[in-house]
């Protein structure tokens, strides 16, 4: 175990969140970064005995404030704020404090699917900064996550009143998905312990459920009918997320699931029917 504190960056976001809490339920000494410190999510991670610095994924300066006198680092950006090339520079941010603070190793969030040419905005942004990570000559090791389990929470109400689950995807298309919690294990794992993944790039996912299998799941989860229903590809308005799905209908994420949980079989990996059992309360 490092003597040294591990740097979570956004550490009250989903990713984030889920790192710290693998991290502290191993014991490491976790070094949270967070924008409101007030925040309750902020409080939380004091009472478990984090130490919280104040940050912004923009600003060199605290970022390198904040890997000062670290073991290592996990960092990610996002799109969904400012826009890709905000997230670029995001990324650029990090490196660049990374570099001036000597970071001992680095372990970037990107995203499965960033190295297949996919024409994904948020894909391709991902792709420019583990370009600039390579070149940069940090010891570090890349993580590519797949689609979240958590995103179906995004249409909750629509499952839990109409019971209906709805994606832009053929009902037998297989969509290999990532629990958080999975993520949060992997990471603190490489965190810890970085030696072995100096260099490596390792797409993530637990389980390649169908449209119609999640919708099964969650109707044993909820213990009401949930039916799947596929939206057309052209009634989703976002550039970046009809690209998105453009590509998950076609090519798709191209993780090896069986190789990975074999290699990392510690990791419990989760599947969607485990997740949405202790997601989704069950209907009155």
């Amino acid at each position: 175990m490092p003597d040294r504190p591990i740097l979570v960056l956004a550490a009250t976001g989903g990713q984030g969140r889920a790192v710290g809490t693998a991290l502290l339920e191993r014991d490491a000494p976790l070094r949270a970064l967070v924008r409101n410190p007030n925040s309750a999510g902020a409080r939380t991670l004091v009472e478990r005995g984090a130490e919280i610095v104040t940050g912004s994924l923009d600003d060199a300066d605290s970022l390198a404030a904040a890997m000062t006198d670290v073991a290592a680092v996990f960092a990610m950006t996002t799109p969904f704020e400012s826009g890709v090339d905000a997230e670029i520079e995001q990324g650029h941010t990090i490196v660049t404090a990374a570099e001036r603070a000597r970071v001992p190793h680095l372990v970037f969030s990107s995203v499965a699917g960033a190295n297949q040419d996919s024409g994904v905005p948020h894909f391709e942004s991902k792709a420019v900064i583990e370009a600039e990570l390579r070149s940069s000559g940090l010891s570090h090791t890349i993580l590519g996550p797949t689609y979240f389990f958590d995103n179906a929470l995004g249409g909750a109400d629509r499952i839990r009143t109409d019971g209906v689950l709805d994606l832009p995807l053929p009902p037998d298309r297989p969509l290999q998905q990532l629990d958080r919690r999975d993520l949060g294990v992997f990471a603190a794992h490489v965190l810890v312990s970085p030696e072995p993944f100096v260099g490596r790039r390792i797409e993530l996912a637990s389980d390649a459920p169908t449209p119609e299998s999640m919708a099964a799941a969650l109707t044993e989860a909820i213990g009401s009918p949930i039916r799947y229903e596929q939206l057309p590809l052209g009634s989703i308005e976002s550039p970046d997320m009809h690209a998105m799905w453009w590509f998950l209908n076609g090519p798709g994420y191209q993780v090896d699931l069986a190789g990975l949980h074999s290699e990392f079989p510690d990791v419990g990996w989760t599947s969607f029917a485990d997740w949405a059992g202790r997601t989704f309360d069950p209907a009155p």
